[in-house]
């Protein structure tokens, strides 16, 4: 693949010490094929021991942000580029056979078009209670797009021209839905296109789950003590959370995506989860998280 003029579109994908999944990434593109006018972009962000373009991939290209924080590695990506599309994944994302010929039909349906994002588990036999919980919860794009108004940066598909007027992401806020607000208030319109697929890994176990939600928590946090009556809704927000556990109890007990020995072990990983999570929403108010 030789890009030889300004090309269609351009896929961003940030990458930090995950080289398995950014090759398996690769490799889906890759397999499907990826046509001349469009561009692909790894923007690593520091890892270690650096990344080396792969023969395998020709015409990739790699590009060093060593700004931590995905956030900055896209806009990296964008700044790289002259693509007037612009199309995000995950590296540790397998985007389906079709993503590529799907992103070209449906990209220029809404400035920002936010597609499916598929949980499957990359280990074999009985579910653990995060996979089970993943499976469950980890996404749900087309309530996020038709009732949240955002869509994550796994899989979405925007323009540059809204890019430029909306503005970079913002790093150590949940920056795909902090930037997608902030489109639409800039005039975007989204829509959630679910032919557009990737698929996305379980996290396998209770560390890896707690350390995703910590720092979602974190990056929730620091986007909600900025506005006004921020402590006020976060304390409302935390007493939620620590009770949403039960509330949703019922999803697990009625899903046929877990055998019954899942089903108890996600239960209790809800469970245990919501507690943790409101403690930390306590902590943060309180100083005692920060």
């Amino acid at each position: 693949m030789t890009i030889t003029r300004r090309p269609f579109a351009a896929v961003i994908i940030p990458h930090f010490n995950d080289y398995e999944r950014l090759q398996r990434c690769l490799g889906a593109l890759w397999h499907a094929g990826v046509p001349e006018d469009i561009e692909v972009m790894v923007v690593d962000n520091g890892s270690s021991p650096a990344v080396v373009v792969s023969g395998e991939f020709p015409g990739l290209r790699l590009v060093v942000e060593p700004l931590k924080g995905a956030a900055n590695a896209r806009n990296r990506g964008v700044a790289e580029t002259t693509a007037p599309r612009l199309w995000f994944l995950d590296a540790d994302c397998v985007p389906a056979p079709d993503w590529l010929d799907q992103a070209r039909v449906v990209c220029d349906r809404a400035s920002i078009v936010g597609g499916e994002v598929e949980v499957f588990d990359e280990s074999v036999g009985r579910r653990s209670g995060a996979q089970g919980f993943e499976a469950l919860f980890a996404f749900d794009c087309q309530a996020y797009v038709e009732q949240m108004g955002f869509a994550v940066t796994a899989n979405l598909l925007t323009t540059r021209e809204l890019f430029e007027r909306a503005g970079p992401f913002i790093d150590g806020v949940p920056e795909d839905k902090e930037w997608c607000y902030r489109a639409v208030q800039a005039g975007a319109n989204i829509v959630y296109e679910p032919r557009l697929r990737v698929r996305h890994p379980s996290r396998s176990d209770w560390t890896a789950l707690r350390r995703k939600w910590r720092r979602l928590t974190q990056e929730a946090w620091s986007d909600q003590r900025r506005k006004p009556y921020g402590k006020i809704r976060w304390a409302v927000r935390s007493a939620l959370v620590m009770i949403s556990g039960i509330a949703h109890l019922p999803r697990v007990v009625s899903t046929d995506k877990l055998c019954v020995s899942e089903k108890v072990l996600t239960a209790l990983t809800l469970l245990r989860l919501r507690a943790v999570r409101g403690l930390w929403m306590i902590g943060q108010i309180t100083g005692a998280q920060p």
